[in-house]
């Protein structure tokens, strides 16, 4: 079942026998195994605690089920695509069949070209390389989904960027607007907020792009590990996202999409596995490469066949978990976490859109008074808890926020447990009642 990214996720089931905390509700056990879930950190007055990761937007723990099946894959790691030994087969193999993995997770279709890549940022520089003609993309995108755009091609800039407004009713207008202005080949859009999570309808933003001629590409990032996707239903052209932010954090991304510009642009990367042939005229100082078509043309060099067979354990194990299951998961741990900010004087949650309904695990907020880094170190240092501070790789949301210094967020995912939401909501209504602080100068390390 594909569900419609523009809608609340409804409640599977409820959870029962489980125990009732007071004033907080039912616990919320974990709803997956992951890596380093036991890890103890120090604390203050010399203490260690375990670690509430709430920090999954930036790099999401590796399932258990994924750690497992790269060992595996170690014992029997060799040279992929150019060896004839058994073991160089074995690995071959296993690359290419996590190409088909992946495809049938985000449902492709059966003619797609899957590029491994080293994350989504690699992925969407590719997908810029290979685009021709303008391409329009909001403003409230990630630096991954904006900048390639914006750097020159051709020797012209081609972004044009839409201001987002409001609601995300007027934002579709808006974007409806510019496409019917002038041709684009592409409507860049990311699918989920970095800043907020807030989830926009991408289905309706593909139809858009189609009656007005482009094609539509889709920055998953923060979507996959949390949503039901599907390039055939939703009418997406072309996807890209991290294994790091889905549970295989081991290097590596993919690009999926339309065969056509891939096969048209020149490679990525020039170098070995992307040529069919190589000549060297006689006399002359300039090499004749007849170039491979499909995934090969952009992927010279030794891939990382760790960072795809990651990528492929972790597809299977979210279909596994199930997409109902996620949503039902993430949808209770949003609900407590809310609350119990709305309960916190001085706590403000950031919001982009008034019209938004579906939210994957993401709260970003701010504390008046005091910094987003002092915030951070106060809930590291004496609560043991990972949250990330900064502007996110997002500054013209951040300024268009009222926030230019940065925020808070806290992020989280299958291995979150309600105990660590309660761990950040005490920490902060602690913080909030004994401290306020001046924001102290940014220096060269602060967060970006």
């Amino acid at each position: 079942m594909t569900a419609v990214l523009s809608a609340p996720v409804t409640p599977a089931r409820p959870v029962r026998d489980a125990p009732v905390f007071a004033d907080r509700g039912p616990f919320i056990p974990a709803l997956a195994a992951v890596v380093g879930s036991d890890a103890q950190v120090p604390v203050a007055a010399g203490r260690s605690v375990g670690y509430a990761n709430l920090d999954y937007a930036a790099s999401a723990p590796a399932l258990a089920s994924v750690a497992a099946q790269v060992a595996e894959a170690l014992g029997e790691y060799a040279s992929v695509h150019r060896g004839a030994g058994h073991l160089s087969q074995i690995t071959t193999r296993r690359y290419e069949a996590a190409r088909e993995t992946v495809r049938e997770f985000v449902r492709g279709r059966v003619d797609d070209t899957v590029v491994f890549t080293r994350n989504t940022t690699d992925a969407i520089n590719l997908a810029a390389h290979i685009t021709p003609g303008d391409v329009v993309v909001l403003d409230i995108a990630h630096h991954a989904s904006l900048l390639p755009w914006c750097a020159p091609k051709d020797d012209r800039t081609r972004a044009r960027v839409v201001t987002a407004c409001n609601t995300i009713e007027d934002t579709l207008v808006a974007i409806d607007a510019e496409l019917a202005s002038q041709p684009a080949s592409l409507l860049a859009v990311t699918a989920a907020s970095n800043v907020t999570g807030e989830v926009l309808p991408i289905g309706r933003l593909a139809s858009i792009a189609h009656r007005r001629g482009a094609r539509i590409l889709v920055d998953a990032a923060q979507l996959v590990a949390h949503r039901p996707i599907s390039i055939v239903s939703h009418g997406i052209d072309y996807l890209a996202f991290s294994g790091h932010k889905a549970y295989a954090p081991f290097g590596a991304g993919v690009l999926i999409g339309r065969s056509d510009w891939f096969d048209a642009a020149d490679p990525y990367l020039a170098g070995g596995g992307a040529t069919a042939d190589v000549d060297l005229p006689r006399g002359g100082n300039t090499a004749c490469a007849t170039w491979h078509t499909g995934a090969a043309r952009h992927e010279a060099g030794s891939p990382n066949v760790l960072g795809a067979v990651s990528i492929a354990e972790a597809c299977t194990a979210l279909a596994e978990l199930g997409p109902e299951a996620i949503g039902f998961h993430e949808l209770r741990l949003s609900e407590r976490l809310d609350a119990g900010l709305a309960r916190i004087d001085g706590v403000r949650p950031l919001q982009i859109f008034t019209d938004s309904t579906d939210r994957v695990g993401i709260a970003g907020f701010t504390v008046d008074g005091v910094a987003p880094r002092a915030v951070a170190e106060y809930l590291s240092d004496e609560h043991g808890i990972g949250v990330r501070d900064g502007k996110f790789c997002a500054h013209p949301l951040l300024k268009r926020l009222g926030h230019p210094e940065g925020a808070v967020r806290a992020s989280f995912g299958a291995g979150t447990t309600s105990d660590d939401i309660d761990r950040l909501l005490d920490a902060l209504a602690s913080r909030c009642v004994t401290t306020t602080i001046t924001r102290p100068e940014l220096d060269e390390g602060y967060p970006a």
